[in-house]
C-alpha cells in the first residue's frame, strides 16, 4: 500500500510540474525553424507568424532558416530537437512530398507533434499565350492531340509543383514532358519567355503575368474559385472533380511535445490568425490563414504523406 501511495504522489508531484511548466512556457526564445533560404513563401509565413506569436506569447519567437535538399535538413534539426516546445518547424505543401522521394533520417509522422495548419491556396495552371488553349479542356485535347510535344516547367525534381502537375497529367491521361528548374523564379520565366508552355503557379508570382497578358489562366487547383481570378475555374469544374492540390504552410513540433503547450501554441496561433492584418498580409502571397485542431492537422499530414505516395510511384518521380 505503501508503495503504491508512493507511486501515486510521484505521478501527481509530476502533472503538478508539467502543468507548471505549461504555464511558464515560454520562458525564453522560441524558434521557428525554415527549410529554406530568407525571402521565399515558407520564410514568408513564418515570419508573420513569428512576429504575432512574439506578441501573444509574451517572449521572443525568432526565424531561423536552415536550407538544403528542398527542406530536409532544416526538418532534420527541428525534428530532433528536444521536444521542450522551443524548437518548432514550419511545414510547408512539400514536406509530405519528400517523405517519398527522399531517404529520411525520421519518421515524416511518427517523429513530430502537429501544432497547426497556417494557411492554404491554390496553385494557378498557366499556360504561354502562344499555346492555342483557351481553357483546360482544350488544353488537354491538344496534349492528347500530340503527346510530349507541349513541356511543363517545375521548381525541381520532388518539388511539390513537379508532384501537383504529374498528378493532373495522370487524371487527365496526357503526356506533357517536364523541365525541372532549380527555384520557382526562374520555372516561371521560361513560362512566360515561351521555353515552356505550362507551370502550375503560385497565385502571388503567377497572376501578376497573367494579368498582363504574358501568361494565361486556364484554371486554378484549389475545389473553390478565389477572389483574386473569380473567372478562372477549378480544375474540377473544367471536368476533372476529383483533382484537387492546395498549397499549404503548417507547424509542428518533435515527438513528445507535451498537450499542455501543444495546446498553448495552437490556441495561440488560431487567434493570431484572425487578425485582419494577417489575412491580408497572407492575401498578398495569394493565401488564406488555416487554423483548426492539432488533430485536424494530423489528419491532412497523414492522407497528403500517402497520396503522394502514390503519386510518386505512378510518375516514377526521382531527384537528380
Amino acid at each position: 500500500m505503501k508503495r503504491i501511495t508512493s507511486g501515486l504522489a510521484i505521478l501527481i508531484a509530476s502533472l503538478a510540474a508539467g502543468a507548471a511548466a505549461a504555464q511558464q512556457y515560454p520562458s525564453k526564445p522560441v524558434r521557428i525553424i525554415v527549410g529554406f533560404a530568407p525571402g521565399g513563401g515558407s520564410d514568408f509565413i513564418a515570419r508573420v507568424i513569428a512576429q504575432k506569436l512574439t506578441e501573444r506569447l509574451g517572449a521572443q519567437v525568432i526565424v531561423e532558416n536552415r536550407p538544403g535538399a528542398g527542406s530536409v535538413l532544416g526538418s532534420e534539426v527541428a525534428v530532433k530537437s528536444p521536444p521542450d516546445g522551443y524548437t518548432l518547424l514550419l511545414t510547408p505543401a512539400s514536406y509530405t512530398v519528400n517523405a517519398n522521394v527522399y531517404k529520411l533520417s525520421f519518421h515524416p509522422l511518427n517523429d513530430i507533434t502537429p501544432i497547426v495548419q497556417l494557411s492554404r491556396g491554390p496553385y494557378v495552371v498557366a499556360v504561354n499565350p502562344s499555346v492555342p488553349a483557351k481553357t483546360l479542356q482544350e488544353l488537354v485535347a491538344l496534349a492528347t492531340r500530340e503527346p510530349d510535344k507541349l513541356a511543363y516547367a517545375s521548381s525541381g525534381n520532388g518539388s511539390h509543383v513537379h508532384v501537383a502537375t504529374e498528378y493532373f497529367l495522370y487524371t487527365a491521361g496526357i503526356k506533357i514532358t517536364h523541365v525541372p528548374y532549380k527555384g520557382t523564379g526562374p520555372a516561371l520565366n521560361d513560362t512566360v519567355a515561351g521555353t515552356t508552355q505550362l507551370i502550375f503557379g503560385s497565385v502571388a508570382t503567377t497572376l501578376q503575368f497573367v494579368k498582363s497578358g504574358r501568361l494565361r489562366a486556364l484554371a486554378v487547383t484549389t475545389p473553390k474559385r478565389i477572389a483574386a481570378a473569380a473567372d478562372v475555374p477549378t480544375v474540377g469544374e473544367s471536368g476533372y472533380p476529383s483533382y484537387e492540390v492546395t498549397n499549404w504552410h503548417g507547424l509542428v513540433g518533435p515527438r513528445g511535445l507535451s498537450k499542455d503547450i501543444v495546446e498553448r501554441l495552437n490556441k495561440e496561433t488560431n487567434e493570431a490568425l484572425k487578425s485582419k492584418d494577417v489575412e491580408k498580409v497572407l492575401a498578398g502571397d495569394g493565401l488564406e490563414p488555416a487554423g483548426g485542431s492539432p488533430g485536424e492537422f494530423a489528419v491532412i499530414l497523414k492522407n497528403e504523406v500517402a497520396r503522394w505516395g502514390e503519386v510518386v510511384k505512378q510518375a516514377k518521380v526521382k531527384l537528380d
